[in-house]
């Protein structure tokens, strides 16, 4: 039943909000109230039924003040219906917080509002007369039918209506437990399509298994999407009362939140979309008398989009306000050691600074966006959990612009992995594929060792870091005394901007694996970087971390 309250209230809620920016009007408020069987609720209070009557007739015009008030209505009857399903047992708390829903409404607006409410008295009273012969003459009417119409029994029996159920709710545990099973269907799979004994007659019958497995997948998959607006419309609704409590001017546009993503995905990009829009109310936009001062508008822009790219999902979030400064960022990566002076990054390079944990160049912290504790939290929502990246452009005096993105192919601790599966020595090493660039097969002459005594090797002119994971495991090095050249194999990795490369003896293939938690937190108590491990055939394969990768050893 709360749910079911929440989903109506939520769609009521994102109609008041496209209010101010004119993409709905009052009526439309009106359909959706009576469409989501809410139309009493405009009646609960004189106040807020003169205020919809007000806004549907033309009377007052849409502002802040007035869909604050509306929201601030959908709180008092969101408590009000919560106590009717029984959230709230006493009689009492139903009928103070049905009171209550008008003190919600801002003083001045009430104001205006009384006034008007004694206009439409007026007028109310001239055209009582004729909705009173109106209902007369209906009453009539429905009489005189009643009168000649006479119903034999048996003569027009009673049909039933369709029970046919278009859809059902499943919890997302059910999903989740589908989920496990399609991984496990898929594990054996690999492993009866690997039998080499297998006749022609098998392995036609493998290749349709395949298929039929790929199909339930997808489906499975599909049934999992969600709509971003689950989360846009409190999101919405949150830098309204950021920027009312601010005191700001601001135009805030939504586009694309009908995309839709994995609920694991939906359920951690909120976080990171709610510290940067709050970034961007607190400290991006400025008040509208230092914008008027800089040329700008009174009003300042900010948008949250979403869209599909390239097999990512591209979330967005820019402002027209302030800019980064890339001069101060870089003195204060410097200060932190983060930086030395003789280095030369671009301004794109510099920026990605403001995601290192506490940093920040705010002067003063508020309770708003706090100091730089949220973009930590962003880029361990994004980069940690799902394997994406953060872009920054920004240019100062003119505003900035955050990209999240996001592969559409989950990359969890438990589910289905697109894999690289690697052999270093005896074991078998699983390499998540979105953090691959290439494999390349190296020769003794690419190896070299800096004067700092970091390793490197040489791909195709580029130097990258060389990790040595064969000797981090504990295993005989890969590299040995000698090797020929394409004895040996650098597999390129990447997260974010940071790139790096480690040996291994072979490539073994490219393949999806289930990927399997520990019974313990294996990597918090052996400090190793690896996500979980995965069946290979009848082996046993350790899953790479790679973000968690270049934070040991890098």
């Amino acid at each position: 039943m709360k749910k079911s309250i929440e989903a109506c209230l939520e769609s009521l809620e994102a109609e008041i909000l496209s209010l101010e920016s004119g993409k709905t009007n009052p009526v439309q408020v009106k359909s959706v109230l009576e469409h989501l069987g809410l139309s009493q609720v405009r009646y609960a209070d004189t106040s807020v039924s003169t205020l919809m009557d007000m806004l549907q007739d033309g009377i007052a015009p849409v502002s802040p003040d007035m869909v604050t008030a509306l929201l601030r209505m959908t709180d008092g009857q969101r408590l009000l219906l919560y106590s009717m399903a029984g959230v709230v047992e006493t009689r009492a708390e139903k009928i103070q917080k049905l009171r209550a829903t008008g003190e919600y409404i801002d003083p001045a607006v009430q104001a205006e509002m009384k006034g008007q409410g004694e206009d439409k008295k007026e007028q109310g009273a001239e055209r009582t007369p004729e909705k009173k012969r109106s209902s007369a003459a209906v009453q009539n009417g429905a009489e005189q039918a009643g009168a000649g119409a006479k119903v034999q029994p048996g003569k027009q029996p009673l049909k039933a209506q369709s029970t046919e159920i278009a859809s059902i709710r499943v919890g997302t545990d059910k999903l989740d437990s589908l989920i496990e099973y399609v991984g496990k269907l898929m594990t054996q799979y690999a492993v009866i399509a690997q039998n080499s004994s297998l006749d022609a007659k098998a392995v036609a019958g493998m290749k349709e298994l395949e298929s039929v497995i790929g199909h339930i997948k997808e489906e499975v998959e599909k049934i999992r999407l969600v709509p971003l607006k689950q989360i846009f419309t409190p999101i919405h609704r949150l830098v309204s009362s950021l920027t009312l409590k601010m005191e700001k001017k601001v135009h805030f546009e939504v586009l694309g939140d009908d995309l839709e993503l994995d609920k694991t995905i939906v359920e951690h990009i909120n976080e990171p979309l709610v510290h940067l829009l709050r970034n961007a109310v607190d400290h991006g936009l400025e008040s509208s008398s230092e914008r008027v001062a800089a040329g700008k508008s009174e009003e300042g822009q900010l948008t949250l989009s979403a869209r599909r790219e390239n097999g990512k999902a591209i979330l967005a979030v820019r402002d027209d306000g302030r800019g980064l400064d890339p001069e101060r960022i870089r003195q204060k990566a410097i200060d932190r050691g983060l930086l030395t002076p003789e280095e030369g990054l671009t301004d794109e390079e510099i920026f990605q600074y403001i995601l290192e944990s506490g940093f920040s160049t705010a002067e003063k912290v508020t309770d708003i966006s706090g100091r730089g504790v949220g973009m930590d939290a962003v880029v361990h929502s994004i980069r940690g959990r799902l394997g994406g990246d953060i872009r920054i452009q920004s240019e100062k005096g003119r505003g900035s612009l955050f990209e999240l993105e996001i592969p559409l192919e989950r990359s969890l601790s438990e589910g289905i992995l697109d894999a690289l599966i690697v052999q270093m020595r005896e074991e078998i090493f699983v390499v998540p594929s979105q953090s691959v660039l290439e494999v390349y097969a190296v020769s003794p002459q690419e190896l070299s060792t800096m004067p700092s005594g970091d390793e490197t090797v040489d791909v195709r002119g580029e130097l990258y870091p060389l990790f040595r994971l064969d000797e981090y495991f504990g295993l005989e090095s890969v590299r040995g005394k000698s090797f020929q050249a394409g004895d040996v194999q650098a597999v390129v990795i990447r997260v974010g901007k940071k790139k790096a490369a480690f040996l291994v003896d072979d490539v073994l293939r490219q393949q999806q694996v289930v990927v399997a938690g520990f019974t313990i937190p294996v990597k918090e108590i052996y400090q190793v970087p690896i996500l979980g491990y995965g069946m290979i055939g009848e082996r046993d394969a350790l899953v790479l971390d790679v973000e968690a990768l270049f934070e040991e050893i890098g």
